[in-house]
This record gives structure tokens, C-alpha cells and sequence, in this order.
């Protein structure tokens, strides 16, 4: 076994991965589903069905708008009731489109296999994009852009992601262990679209069962092996995860393709199994229902588009005994706290956590203490303090200076914090803020350059 290997930075917070050892369940299909066309970084998708259309689970209903884009497949059959915008999970409203189930109709099944990695690399990409595949860890950047680097980008190393650092989530554990062949048959298929000489799967040490049947799986593959990592948040970061697995340093303002690799999560890459071998779209996804608040804590497997109250109702509901005072899109550390339960689980979705007073309360907020905590804490090497004050004076191109926009939003800087200050939260308003001052100047110099023709 090789040794453990971990990054500078980061914390330790507690270990609450209480739906580790339950196998996935299968959730019932709902009776609708809404499936929102912006479901991935890029360019929204794009459809032109109408209300009243009937569609056929499986079916592309919306087109990708751009080449950082992804098709929407039909994830019921049934037909559009409604087709505009709606509430979308991070915040906005946002367009939709929402079908009806079909309760007598019957679903194609995909279950035809074919050899995929005999297959030429541009048919591995294209059905990779026809199968509407994003990045399955959180991201949900497209996978076919992904695995489609710029000609001048020479990549030696596919990183397979199992660190899954966040507290509570499991769900990417509960893939290694059910769909080990599918995520080493997704790797290969990476390897080859890039041309890449080793795959490396990296898993937190708090996994070890998922470690021990990976690397007994791989050993007949010389060049994939399992990387044990130490558990620490953020692991599972792309820069962070690079650094362990090769101590190779991504560059501020590089991609990890400008240092040879290229990072696919583990889930992403059982998905991308299934789309190149069986024709299989993205339509479901497996969620971690976790929190003091449900019933039935576990790992789900159940239809995008599904409203996050239905998936809570299917599971078993929430407890009668105690109050539900907060619930989060995601894990603790990143994720965003709900404020409607009839928005949908999205293709991006890892968990839905249901919790307590108890569990939300927040640290009794005071001024800095100037005690350095947050400083060790950051795994991008800033000095969040510095950032901090500037922010709150307004000097926000300081705040730039200082590199405010290496800020990987992951929260260590807060939770460490003994002031309980928010500064991953207001680091990520004032980077919205300079971004959005970047895209009003380069909007302005484009209309002033084309003044001038």
C-alpha cells in the first residue's frame, strides 16, 4: 500500500458520515419533475418543446446553448405541464421544464452494452456529451469539455476524485463500493480520450474498505493504482488533490490541464461508463439525506427533476420530535441552505442535510482577534485576515491585489475563526462584485473598439 499522502492547510472538522455502511436504496419515481436547463457551469441548454408535448424518458428535451454546455434528458415519460421559470436550487429562478409522469407508460431500458474502450476518441467524447454528463462532485462542469483539453495541453495523469472531504456526504463512498468496475471502466475510458499514461484514484483514509476493493480491482492494471490520502477538508479540492497525489503546484489563474492532469470525480466517471458502453443519460443520481431531522438518514438513488420535498417524503419524512430549523444543498462546508423544498434536485446535487437548532447554530460573532487561525486553515495560501479587512473597507481591488480571487470558497477560514466572522461569505459577494466590475469594463472597451470601425 502506498503512503498517505495530503496538502498544506485545511482542518479537521468532525467526522458525521453516519450513512457510510447503508447500502443505496432506489426511490420510487415521482409523479412530476422539473428539470431546469441550466444544470452545469456554461451556457444554459436550450429546448423547444411546448406545453402539452408528450416525451419519452431518455429523451433530449433541451439542446446544449454553447460548447460549455450539456443536454437535459426527459427523466419520467409523460408530458409538459409547464414550461417557464422556476425556483432553481442556488438562488435565482431560472428557466424549466416540468413533465408529468405517465403512470402507465412504459420506460425504455438501457441495457444493450458495447465495448466502449475499442472505440476511437471522438466517439467516446460525443457520447459522452449526448448523455448530458457534468461533474457528478458538485461542479457539474461538462465532462466532454473536460476530457477535451486545448491541442498544446500534453496530459500524463487522470486523478480520479474519492477523496469526498465534505462532512456528511457519502454518497461518492457508496459508488466505489457498488459501482467499483463502472468507476475503473470510467477512468480507463478518460485515459484514453487523453491519452494518458496512469490513472490515479485518490480516496481519504477514512474510507479504507472503498481503498482496499479499488486497489485489489486495479492491480492487474499497471498503469492505475489507489492513492491513499489523509482525511482533511478540503482534500478533495482540484488543486489541493493534484498537490497530494504528484506535488505538481496549479498555477494561479491555470487549469490543472496546464500541468498535465486532468481531475474527474468518481461518480462522474461510473456515470461516463454508462453513457459510452450502454447509451445510458444522465437522469438520476444517487443523494445523501442526512441530519438529525429525518427518519431514514441514507444514500438515495432518485430521478433528477424530483422536488427535494418529494425526495424527503419518499424517503420516510422528516421526525415529528424534532423541529427542522435549517436545510442544505450540499455538504456543511459548501453548500447553500434551502429556502424553498419545492425546488429540484439538480444533475450537481451530492446531499440534502435536514437540520436542527441544534445543528445550525452559528458561533457568537465578534471583531478579529488577529490570532492567525484562518491563515493556517487556508489551503490556497492567503492570508483571509488581510482579505477581510479590505472587504470591509470597500478597497476591493486591494482585496484583488492580495488574491482574493484564488479564494476556492471552502470554508476553513470561517469555521476556524474563533470570532465567528464570515469570511468565506464575504469573500465570495466581493469576488462577485469584481468579476462583475470585469465583465461591465470588458463589455464597455468591446463597444468602444467597435465604435471605432
Amino acid at each position: 500500500m502506498i503512503d498517505k499522502k495530503t496538502f498544506n492547510g485545511g482542518i479537521h472538522p468532525p467526522a458525521i458520515k453516519v450513512t457510510h455502511s447503508k447500502e443505496v436504496v432506489k426511490l420510487p419515481l415521482p409523479d412530476k419533475v422539473i428539470l431546469h436547463l441550466s444544470q452545469h457551469i456554461g451556457a444554459p441548454a436550450k429546448s423547444n418543446l411546448q406545453i402539452n408535448d408528450v416525451v419519452t424518458y431518455g429523451q433530449v428535451i433541451a439542446e446544449p446553448g454553447g460548447f460549455v454546455s450539456a443536454p437535459i434528458h426527459a427523466t419520467v415519460s409523460g408530458k409538459i405541464i409547464a414550461y417557464g421559470n422556476f425556483k432553481h436550487p442556488l438562488g435565482q429562478s431560472t428557466p424549466a421544464i416540468v413533465i408529468e409522469r405517465d403512470k402507465n407508460a412504459n420506460e425504455p431500458v438501457f441495457d444493450t452494452r458495447i465495448n466502449g474502450i475499442n472505440l476511437p476518441p471522438s466517439d467516446i467524447i460525443n457520447k459522452i456529451k449526448s448523455a448530458g454528463i457534468v461533474g457528478l462532485g458538485g461542479a457539474a462542469f461538462p465532462a466532454h469539455v473536460k476530457l477535451s483539453p486545448p491541442p498544446s495541453a500534453v496530459i500524463d495523469t487522470v486523478i480520479l476524485n474519492g477523496a469526498e472531504c465534505e462532512p456528511s456526504l457519502t454518497s461518492d463512498h457508496r459508488t466505489m463500493l457498488e459501482l467499483s468496475e463502472k468507476v475503473i471502466d470510467g477512468l480507463k475510458l478518460a485515459m484514453k480520450v487523453v491519452n494518458a499514461k496512469q490513472g490515479i484514484i485518490a480516496i481519504e483514509d477514512n474510507k479504507m474498505d472503498a481503498i482496499e476493493k479499488l486497489d485489489e480491482l486495479v492491480k492487474d492494471y499497471p498503469d492505475i493504482y489507489v492513492q491513499p490520502l489523509v482525511t482533511k477538508y478540503p482534500q478533495g479540492g482540484e488543486k489541493q488533490l493534484i498537490y497530494s497525489c504528484l506535488h505538481r503546484e496549479v498555477p494561479n489563474g491555470k487549469l490543472p490541464s496546464d500541468v498535465g492532469v486532468v481531475v474527474m470525480n468518481v461518480t462522474t466517471a461510473a456515470a461516463v461508463s454508462d453513457a459510452v458502453n450502454y447509451g445510458q443519460p444522465l437522469t438520476e443520481k444517487t443523494v445523501t439525506l442526512a441530519g438529525s431531522c429525518v427518519k431514514n438518514p441514507g444514500n438515495y438513488r432518485v430521478r433528477i427533476g424530483t422536488t427535494i420535498s418529494d425526495f424527503i417524503q419518499m424517503t420516510g419524512g422528516l421526525k415529528e420530535e424534532i423541529p427542522l430549523r435549517k436545510v442544505i444543498l450540499g455538504g456543511p462546508m459548501m453548500g447553500f441552505a434551502l429556502y424553498d423544498l419545492n425546488t429540484p434536485i439538480i444533475k450537481g446535487t451530492s446531499g440534502i442535510l435536514c437540520w436542527s437548532e441544534e445543528e445550525a447554530k452559528q458561533k457568537e460573532r465578534t471583531s478579529c482577534l488577529h490570532c492567525g487561525k484562518c491563515v493556517e486553515a487556508c489551503p490556497m495560501g492567503l492570508e483571509p485576515l488581510v482579505i477581510d479587512s479590505l472587504v470591509n473597507a470597500g478597497r476591493l481591488a486591494e482585496a484583488e491585489s492580495e488574491g482574493i480571487l484564488n479564494c476556492v470558497n471552502c470554508g476553513s477560514c470561517a469555521y476556524v475563526c474563533p470570532g465567528g466572522n464570515p469570511l468565506v461569505q464575504n469573500f465570495i459577494v466581493a469576488k462577485n462584485k469584481i468579476l462583475a466590475e470585469k465583465k461591465k469594463a470588458a463589455a464597455l472597451a468591446a463597444a468602444a473598439k467597435e465604435s471605432k470601425k
